[in-house]
């Protein structure tokens, strides 16, 4: 294995040396993706290159491709870690035990949640999208379409049982990412209408309860 330049795991020093260069490894591969994640949202795929990443880095462009032999499996570790947050968030959405309401606002807070936290993974993601997804779609398609699959029969148990207003689940779904993946993707030309640097933890909120507001409303049963 080559030098490595990025900082290690602290805290292993009684760990096996087998077990503690497995830990060291996942933790610079990780290192690595959140320098690639912002570079790939400043500047795009094509104009990204490894080498600049590896400079970024601080390391260099043979110890990088050592963790990642192309800028294609690079790219995709990325999209990955994406899919897996939002994966995770969609599962949350095939519970039909719980109240369609309370379901909902938790969906609707964690992807918002994701929005503030993790900009500039939502603004790849988006940017990938936007392209075409030629280098990201059957992943899309493998892993985004049976879930969705399965929130949408939840959604249309939840019709049959009168918990919630007769609605296109798929297109309320659609209108969800939209409107709180903008606040990701848009929070720039946000934050220039309300003339500010940056949005707030207040603007988020702001948008949160607005969101959550008309969310409800849509899927409010009649009586």
């Amino acid at each position: 294995m080559p030098e490595v330049k990025l900082n290690m795991v602290p805290g292993l020093a009684a760990a096996p040396k087998v077990k503690r260069r497995v830990i060291n490894r996942d933790k610079l591969e990780s290192d690595i993706a959140a320098v690639a994640v912002r570079m790939f949202a400043e500047c795009g795929y094509e104009g990204t290159s490894i080498a600049a990443i590896a400079e970024a880095a601080d390391m260099s462009k043979q110890n990088l491709m050592y963790y990642y032999p192309t800028k294609q499996a690079l790219y995709q570790r990325v999209l990955d870690d994406v899919l897996d947050d939002w994966l995770q968030r969609m599962e949350s959405l095939a519970d039909e035990e719980h109240e369609p309401g309370e379901v909902l606002r938790a969906y609707i807070q964690a992807k918002l949640r994701f929005s503030r936290e993790q900009p500039w993974a939502s603004k790849v993601y988006a940017m990938e999208i936007i392209s075409g997804a030629q280098l990201y779609g059957e992943q899309i398609k493998s892993r985004v379409v049976p879930l969705l699959r399965k929130d949408i029969d939840v959604f249309e148990k939840w019709i049959a049982a009168g918990r919630i207003a007769p609605l296109n689940a798929t297109h309320l779904i659609f209108m969800i990412w939209a409107m709180t993946q903008s606040y990701a993707d848009f929070s720039a030309q946000m934050a220039l209408v309300l003339d500010k640097k940056q949005l707030t933890r207040k603007d988020y909120d702001d948008g949160e309860a607005t969101i959550v507001r008309m969310v409800l409303a849509t899927i409010s049963a009649p009586g």
